[in-house]
């Protein structure tokens, strides 16, 4: 690698949510500058204002910062290559454009969309290229004369890179090695659009170069504009100065087949969005946590060859390396997703969880006034939780007395005999003075042998008297966390309801 500052860049457009292919990208780029002691800048892309949607910047920061990796500079915390919105960059634009038409290398384009639109019904892939261009309004085709008098009238007009024909062009990509494409497969992209704002093509190329920007990784999918933009740098003038380029491989569809899609998600039941946006249920609202989230998304594409898959970010940033990102596309798997969130529930503090765990529970109307209870209701429970979310199933029964029991599960094997254990067990229970989880058992145990049950026979109605259903941490754990009077009254009413 150069001497030159590693400064790397996310530019998404804000024309909704932010997908978590482009959170991937996000990241990748974060773990490259903070291993090489860089800067992370996030540069909204807005030229396109056709296509903005309200909000959808601020949802952008919202998402970067849930993930933990902030920008070093963005348009909420500028630097020294301010502004980092395009739309606010706009003067900059032209000169470069107009460079280009005075050194040869573009020109100006009058051709109505109508007219284009007709070339393209009347013509078999239509291209505005070096095959057509000579027969376009633009001033290449028109006499001098003529291309003054249209600017003069300040008729509308873009302008296009004149791609040239029978060449070449390539690069290194630091994933995927030597890539080259031929110019006359390339049309003449437009660079300045008739309100005066740039294509992505000039304003990437632009940007980079005045953000002095090292390193670009983006996705894949951005490969087929890479010829214009290898162009652009050259006739710019700038050829020493452009980045070294890593094209990110796709993420997949589950079947493996094809790019995943926002509608995938709707079809198949799963988030592909970080934060929730607008009706779409994102990772965060499903309960993930947000170091899962990332440590998921590392892993979709790279590994660091050593087998291991549950990485803290700071661990990333220290193993990450591009030559172990793959060139192939990496397939979605929400299964994976979540063992990977269960995974980091378990390793979490429960006072860490605590804060998300109470969210979770009083938007279900539970009500949490011990704090010191709710972090010991957590440790009994974490490791049977796979989302944020369960921890209302698995924790509710500790603050609320069960709305229902599984009477499927005791109703049709109860008996008198039942009954008359667990009223003298109550009995036990008011006369035990050290109530404990081991002396809790020990006293089950010991009244079942007397009365010749077997475990299966009162068991699982003691675990559905105390939480409702077949689940839960050990049993004599929970009524010890409940106290002696909650167990007795829970076993009181219980006793009511499988006895009707």
């Amino acid at each position: 690698m150069s001497d030159k500052k590693v400064r790397v860049r996310f530019a998404p457009s804000p024309t909704g949510g932010l997908h978590l292919g482009g959170v991937r990208t996000a990241l990748f780029n974060y773990l490259f500058a903070k291993q090489n002691n860089g800067d992370f800048v996030l540069r909204i892309e807005d030229t396109d204002q056709s296509r903005y949607v309200e909000g959808a910047e601020q949802y952008i920061i919202d998402c970067l910062n849930w993930c933990g990796i902030t920008p070093d500079e963005s348009p909420v915390d500028p630097g020294q290559y301010a502004p980092y919105r395009q739309s606010e960059r706009k003067s900059l634009y032209r000169q470069y454009a107009e460079q280009l038409v005075m050194q040869g290398h573009a020109y100006y384009a009058f051709d109505t969309a109508e007219e284009l639109e007709k070339n393209r019904k009347e013509i078999p892939n239509f291209q505005y290229g070096q095959v057509y261009r000579d027969g376009l309004r633009n001033s290449l085709s028109l006499p001098q004369h003529e291309v003054d008098q249209l600017l003069a009238n300040h008729t509308p007009h873009v302008i296009r890179i004149k791609v040239p024909a029978d060449q070449t062009v390539g690069f290194t990509d630091m994933i995927r090695g030597r890539v080259s494409f031929e110019t006359n497969q390339v049309d003449d992209k437009v660079l300045l659009k008739a309100d005066g704002m740039p294509t992505y093509h000039l304003a990437v190329v632009v940007d980079d170069y005045l953000m002095k920007i090292s390193h670009a990784f983006r996705g894949e999918e951005w490969l087929p504009s890479a010829p214009v933009h290898l162009l652009l740098w050259e006739y710019l003038g700038w050829k020493a100065e452009m980045p070294q380029w890593a094209h990110l491989p796709l993420i997949l569809k589950p079947d493996g087949h094809g790019k995943l899609s926002k509608r995938d998600g709707a079809r198949l039941g799963f988030p592909v969005f970080a934060l929730d946006w607008e009706g779409s249920q994102g990772f965060n609202g499903m309960g993930f946590l947000p170091e899962a989230f990332i440590n998921f998304l590392a892993m979709l594409g790279w590994n660091d060859g050593s087998g291991h898959e549950i990485f803290t970010l700071t661990e990333l940033v220290d193993k990450f390396s591009i030559d172990r990102i793959n060139k192939a596309g990496a397939r979605f798997d929400f299964e994976k997703a979540k063992w990977f969130n269960a995974e980091w529930i378990k390793k979490a503090k429960a006072e860490s969880l605590k804060a998300k765990v109470k969210e979770v529970l009083t938007d279900k109307g539970i009500d949490v006034k011990d704090d010191a209870y709710l972090i010991t209701v957590i440790d009994l429970i974490k490791d049977r939780c796979t989302l944020l979310t369960d921890f209302y199933q698995q924790a509710s029964y500790f603050f609320q007395i069960p709305a229902e029991y599984d009477l499927n599960a005791v109703k049709p094997k109860w008996s008198d005999e039942k009954t008359a254990f667990f009223n003298e067990f109550i009995s036990i229970l008011n006369k035990q003075e050290d109530f404990t989880s081991a002396n809790i058992e020990a006293e089950f145990k010991l009244l079942m042998e007397q009365k010749s049950l077997k475990p299966g026979d009162v068991m699982l109605p003691f675990r559905i008297m105390l939480v409702g259903g077949k689940f839960g941490p050990h049993v004599f754990d929970i009524a010890t966390l409940l106290g002696r009077d909650e167990t007795i009254n829970r076993i009181e009413q219980a006793l009511a309801a499988f006895t009707v």
